[in-house]
């Protein structure tokens, strides 16, 4: 087990020791706070056919839990639509909101991991920022994580991934998860 004491993730680290340094001298901070960082990390995995099985809500609340190493949530729905055949209160997908060594540790994993076992990646895109530094992200396989067992794997679901940052601008957001190494889309890797 670790010693959580003193075990700092190598982006958490990463970040403190370099990162902050280049934001700063390249924004021009006067202040160490005013310093982008990020805040969370927020998965969101929906479940449609939910609405005819509820089984494969507490599958992929199952499956998210282990990428995340922390337990999901249930998500349910406000209100009926008939259309869908939806009921208030029904299980319709999971959620799990990291933060901390956890948020790290996770982000350490998509970069390194999970996105270059994508099938025909060539980076995520580059203008998927909402105006306020956030920068969201989706997944059509969630099965590109190591953590999952491909075998044991019901169905294959997408996955949607919000980084939450304290950035202004997207700009200042973009040069951060820059310099964590986010593979954008038409950039060249390795200029840190």
């Amino acid at each position: 087990m670790l010693d959580s004491a003193n075990y700092t993730p190598r982006l958490k680290a990463d970040y403190q020791d370099r990162i902050r340094g280049l934001l700063k001298e390249k924004f021009g901070y006067k202040n160490d706070m005013q310093i982008p960082r990020l805040e969370k990390i927020v998965l969101n995995m929906g479940v449609g056919e939910a609405v005819s099985d509820t089984k494969k809500v507490r599958n992929a609340q199952a499956e998210l839990t282990r990428i995340a190493g922390q337990k999901a949530v249930v998500t349910r729905a406000k209100k009926s639509i008939a259309g869908f055949r939806v009921r208030e209160d029904m299980p319709l997908g999971t959620k799990v909101t990291l933060r901390g060594a956890r948020m790290y540790e996770f982000l350490d994993r998509l970069i390194t991991i999970a996105l270059p076992r994508v099938r025909d990646f060539r980076g995520v895109k580059g203008d998927a920022f909402d105006g306020r530094g956030n920068y969201a992200m989706g997944l059509k396989e969630h099965i590109v994580f190591p953590e999952i067992d491909y075998d044991k794997v019901d169905d294959i679901r997408g996955m949607d991934i919000i980084m939450v940052t304290t950035a202004e601008t997207d700009a200042e957001a973009k040069e951060l998860l820059r310099a964590f190494n986010m593979p954008f889309a038409g950039e060249t890797g390795g200029e840190n």
